[in-house]
């Protein structure tokens, strides 16, 4: 089943070409390009952002595929290990996979889309041998941690390269990547062609029926190609011969599902699949019963934002925003916030993205400091899935405002309540 740049017309695990609109967003940027502040504005590339259902496999995806080249650019901004919740979820990872397959030293793990390295770390350190597969320059970033790296995308060259210099592995692992990856019924038989016959493949990735809940429509962008509910993930897997048996809800990224999977009978299932499947089906994932109220819920709470932040400028007060995740470029281009509403976002000291302009619009991000010197009354929080750890550092470190929290339901969160 072949998939090319642009429109999607068939879906992306199954085939069927009987693909059902969930919500149209708009046009949006490539989230990952953004123009650098001492430069005249130059045109930027946008796509459609609608999100698709398939009735037959129930796989939701995005209506339209980029260009990965101007999706992941080698100057990639993003860095998992500037994150405490991913360094914590990776580490909970290791355990439970080190337990799982009472790993040895002899051990080979890898990580496909491994960044700079975080989740490998943990394998590294606890003495396994590792690989990680990266296209951007994160891989530099890994390799001075002394993890080796290749910087390739995934798919059946580099496939063809790991099995001809390192073998097969015992584990493979793709955390926040393996819904980004075209062609998924590709990137599965790779994995198996990669898999020792009896080891283990450990998927995480953003989770509908989290994304439902919560109205996440930030999510919605092009790194992100499908969204998976368990039973479209398992559906696709099974098709390749994997079986899935054990799942696990983590926090990460506002909610993602931990999928274990295996093309042996090695593992028993421990009922986590059959619960989960249970919950999905009560919340009518199986149908189109939430599709509706989802599109309608996203609205509103657009219409709300927009409210509280209207009322704010009215009085004339500051607002700047905090931090710049993938997802801030969607939140802000659909509920078309500029630099008149948001002056600027603010970025860790160190952060590749200080210097430059959220992409498609005038909003700059600059280096932290200034939202302590500055003591705006309000700060945006645009990375709002982790509110409580970012609320709390920043008030720790002396600022004095209040917080926007804008998905699901936006909301003020006075500064003496943190």
């Amino acid at each position: 089943m072949a998939f090319s740049y642009g429109p999607v017309t068939s879906c992306q695990t199954c085939g069927s070409k009987d693909l059902e609109s969930v919500i149209f967003l708009a046009y949006l940027p490539s989230v990952n390009v953004m123009s650098p502040l001492d430069r005249a504005h130059d045109q930027e590339q946008w796509f459609p952002a609608e999100m698709l259902r398939c009735p037959r496999c129930t796989l939701v995806q995005l209506g339209y595929v980029a260009d990965p080249s101007l999706v992941f650019p080698p100057e990639y901004p993003y860095t998992s290990g500037t994150t405490k919740i991913l360094r914590e979820n990776f580490a909970d990872l290791y355990k439970n996979v080190k337990q799982l397959m009472d790993l040895k030293p002899e051990n080979f793990v890898i990580d496909i889309g491994s960044n700079d390295g975080t989740l490998l770390k943990n394998f590294k350190n606890g003495g396994h041998k590792v690989l990680g597969i990266e296209p951007s320059l994160a891989a530099k970033l890994a390799e001075k941690d002394d993890i080796e790296t290749m910087m390739a995308f995934f798919g059946t060259e580099s496939t063809d390269e790991v099995l001809r210099t390192h073998g097969q592995a015992d584990v493979i692992t793709a955390a926040n990547v393996f819904a980004h990856i075209l062609a998924p019924n590709s990137v599965v038989e790779n994995i198996k062609r990669l898999l020792k016959p009896e080891g283990v493949f450990v998927s995480e990735s953003h989770y509908l029926l989290g994304l439902i809940e919560t109205l996440q429509y930030d999510t919605i962008y092009h790194e992100h190609l499908r969204y998976y509910s368990l039973q479209s993930i398992k559906f696709l897997l099974e098709k390749h011969g994997f079986r899935v048996f054990r799942v696990q809800r983590i926090p990460t990224h506002g909610g993602s599902i931990r999928v274990y999977a295996a093309l042996s009978d090695r593992f028993e299932p421990d009922g986590s699949v059959e619960d989960l499947l249970k919950v999905e089906d009560q919340a009518g994932l199986t149908g189109t019963g939430w599709t509706k109220p989802f599109r309608e819920g996203v609205v509103r709470s657009k219409l709300e934002l927009y409210r509280i932040l209207a009322d704010i400028k009215s009085k004339g007060q500051k607002i700047y925003g905090i931090s710049a995740p993938s997802r801030a470029s969607t939140l802000v281009n659909y509920a078309g916030l500029d630099d008149e509403l948001i002056e600027c976002v603010m970025e860790i000291k160190g952060s590749k993205k200080i210097g430059k302009y959220l992409p498609g619009r005038n909003i700059p991000v600059l280096e932290e400091s200034k939202l302590y010197a500055d003591q705006p009354p309000y700060a945006l929080l645009l990375s709002w899935h982790i509110a409580t750890e970012l609320m709390a550092n920043l008030k720790k470190r002396g600022y004095k405002g209040d917080f926007i929290i804008p998905l699901p339901i936006p909301r003020i969160v006075k500064n003496s309540e943190v």
